[in-house]
């Protein structure tokens, strides 16, 4: 992405900011030239990074390096706490958007150095070194939001975005475009780098995502990103993510555990 194309903005007078969103707001793409870690307190927020979206709740938190664009999407209500971290005085150096466990001490130690502020440094270098030692990347399977810039394809692709539960085959999608099948399949791959049915398979996981973090049951979840049984998604979940939505999401807190029966 172009950098005259998002703002950047300097939060080094800003060590930490808590940001309370409603439902159906979000933050416009923009960058900063220190590194983020985002955790979501309450609720669940979307994040797209480097044309990929992360999930961020009470379990998970996200990495973002200093200079890389992101943005929040509109969801429902989360609360968004941020620290702030000048790269000299980093130690690590993650060079890409990263998952990290917040379901230990992360949370909490986050929580205490957003209540610092910049007027006790002492404490806040203390904090920062605490946190540096707990800080453990997680397993994260990166799900694209790439869309195609054929015309007839990107229309498709939002569509789809908007309805992830349409489900319209590849042929009848081609008809309505006026085109055959093979080559509005052949525009898919080769502007998005799968297949159609692929992309619509993780699209549907991508609106799954913050679904199943606000904790509400799977099988509600399941037909409304387009699946017929709970099985049939979670086993699409598996393929795709390699695990469970109940694992990926650490079970308790989530309403997972019993809306799986796990």
């Amino acid at each position: 992405m172009r950098q005259d194309l998002y703002p950047t903005l300097d939060y080094a007078d800003f060590p930490s900011i808590v940001i309370p969103l409603q439902s159906a707001t979000g933050l416009v793409t923009h960058a900063h030239p220190q590194h983020q870690l985002t955790w979501a307190p309450e609720g669940v927020l979307t994040m797209v990074a480097e044309d990929c979206r992360w999930v961020v709740q009470r379990a998970r938190a996200l990495w973002i390096p200093g200079g890389t664009p992101h943005s929040v999407v509109p969801a429902a209500s989360a609360e968004m706490l941020s620290l702030y971290f000048d790269a000299a005085d980093c130690p690590l150096d993650w060079q890409q958007p990263t998952v990290v466990d917040a379901s230990g001490l992360i949370g909490p130690l986050m929580t205490y150095l957003s209540t610092l502020g910049d007027l006790l440094p002492d404490r806040r270098a203390r904090g920062n070194a605490v946190l540096w030692d707990l800080m453990v990347p997680m397993p994260a399977t990166v799900m694209p939001v790439v869309l195609p810039t054929d015309p007839g394809a990107r229309r498709v692709a939002l569509a789809l975005k908007q309805n992830p539960a349409d489900a319209r085959s590849l042929d009848m999608w081609a008809r309505e475009l006026s085109v055959s099948s093979r080559t509005l399949s052949r525009r898919f791959r080769s502007e998005t780098g799968t297949s159609f049915e692929r992309w619509r398979a993780l699209e549907r996981l991508n609106s799954a995502l913050p679904l199943l973090g606000a904790g509400q049951p799977i099988s509600r979840v399941a037909r409304a990103v387009g699946y017929t049984t709970a099985s049939s998604f979670i086993t699409a979940f598996r393929r795709e993510i390699g695990t469970t939505p109940a694992v990926f999401f650490g079970g308790s807190g989530t309403g997972l555990g019993d809306a799986m029966g796990g």
